[in-house]
């Protein structure tokens, strides 16, 4: 799990924005890139070349 400081700090990669933690802690979401970077062992891996594209249905879920 990604600790409440350490996300206030962490950005996306791509625009530098902020993430939001979703799927119970499992990944770290752009909502604005509609980006998803994975969460391996308690550490994220913000590579671009890493994130998955999320599409229209787990989008709504994420930002619910």
């Amino acid at each position: 799990m990604i600790d409440d400081a350490l996300l206030e700090i962490l950005v996306c990669p791509a625009d530098r924005g902020p993430l939001l933690l979703v799927d119970d802690g499992r990944e770290l979401y752009n909502p604005r890139l509609r980006r998803a970077y994975r969460i391996d062992d308690g550490i994220p891996v913000l590579l671009v070349d890493e994130a998955r594209d999320v599409g229209d249905d787990e989008h709504t879920r994420f930002t619910a």
